[in-house]
């Protein structure tokens, strides 16, 4: 209202809007944990699906409940026929996040509880969902390039899963691992734009598949979830790593632009899973025999830790930076980068729209006026 005094935060920055027990995240420490683990740990030796467990039932499961929960998102993984006829009719060229955005819209109508609000129902639906998402992604990335989607197995996980659809092979073992750790490193992280937007959809008494679309909005801006996808273009540009220092020269320290993937709204030291994906994109390139792109990522990283003006501001890689060099060496294509982000954190939205729903309060913030005032009202033929 007009000559309210409230401090205002732009951008809502250090505004405390809730508690939560999925993940805390300390910028400054360059720490994240998930319900009381530390990422190294669970990056080291957690299934996907054991995150989702952790993230939806405050602890890990035991085996028999992790089976349980393998088995359901995988057999739950298959497509409606009239979804995948609605993906064959997309123009090819369309945006891979406008797609999943559409197809879990559709999700939602075919799903036979898809208006259910009560909490049990919420949580079969996450689980059909977590296991749809990573079917689309998959099909999505085939049809694209003119191939027949694949339908998953139930005896596979979910990483396995993707990997399998999205090759049509029995799905190798390096890679398999790899796309695991980047699920699990990128399954939750706070009050982030998308997991917020899912809460602020959640508050309204709106139905999951509503929340879980206007999330995956949120996340396909180039400011969240599309930077892996800036990052690697921008490894594309530069090519070969005997032009990073000149495109370095040229682009950054001329004030031209920005390099993306390195900077962080949270984190003022190094983002734990940067450092993580970093390793695993030098095993690929190693394993791979193409070092190329993780060479032209570590040289730039290295010209901008030397550099004064990212030094001073405590700019350090960030998750999309080296996330964007392991999906790459994984042959997946660019446009698929954030989808597969989504693919991930659809278990750190689904944790926080149960949250939001077993303590709701409908999120309302308000804002200044600053326009006019008392205006006199003038006929159209006086204006």
């Amino acid at each position: 209202m007009s000559g309210n005094t409230a401090v205002i935060s732009k951008g809502l920055d250090n505004v405390i809007v809730g508690e939560s027990k999925t993940s805390l995240v300390d910028g400054h420490a360059g720490k994240l944990i998930y319900c009381g683990y530390k990422i190294e740990d669970l990056a080291a030796n957690a299934l996907f699906e054991e995150v989702v467990y952790l993230l939806w039932h405050y602890r890990l499961p035991n085996r028999k409940e992790l089976e349980d929960l393998r088995l359901h998102i995988a057999r739950e993984a298959v497509l409606p026929v009239e979804v995948v006829q609605h993906m064959r009719q997309l123009p090819k060229d369309s945006n891979a996040m406008a797609v999943l955005r559409s197809v879990v819209s559709l999700l939602g109508i075919h799903d036979r509880e898809g208006e259910a609000m009560d909490a049990d129902a919420v949580r079969h639906k996450a689980v059909r969902l977590t296991g749809q998402i990573t079917t689309a992604c998959a099909a999505w990335a085939r049809l694209a390039r003119g191939e027949e989607p694949v339908a998953p197995k139930a005896n596979y996980n979910l990483a396995e899963n993707f990997v399998y659809m999205l090759t049509g092979q029995e799905p190798g073992r390096s890679a398999v691992d790899a796309v695991n750790v980047y699920l699990v490193l990128l399954a939750e992280h706070g009050m982030n734009a998308s997991t917020f937007t899912s809460r602020v959809v959640t508050a309204t008494g709106a139905d999951f598949h509503s929340a879980i679309v206007a999330a995956i909005g949120a996340l396909k801006g180039p400011s969240h979830g599309g930077a892996n996808a800036e990052a690697m273009h921008q490894f594309l540009e530069i090519g070969e790593p005997e032009n990073v220092e000149k495109w370095f020269a040229e682009n950054i320290k001329s004030g031209k632009r920005r390099v993306m993937g390195i900077g962080h709204r949270v984190y003022k030291a190094l983002d734990p899973r940067a450092q993580i994906l970093k390793e695993k994109a030098a095993a690929l390139a190693k394993e791979s025999g193409n070092s190329k792109w993780y060479d032209i990522a570590r040289k730039l990283d290295d010209l901008a830790r030397a550099d004064d003006y990212f030094i001073s501001r405590n700019l350090y890689a960030n998750v999309d930076y080296y996330s964007a060099i392991v999906l790459y060496t994984l042959h997946l294509p660019v446009d698929m980068f954030t989808p597969l982000f989504a693919m991930s954190r659809i278990a750190g939205w689904s944790a926080h729209v149960l949250e939001q729903m077993a303590n709701n309060r409908l999120i309302r913030p308000d804002v200044n006026y600053v326009g006019p005032m008392n205006l006199e009202w003038q006929g159209v033929d006086y204006r």
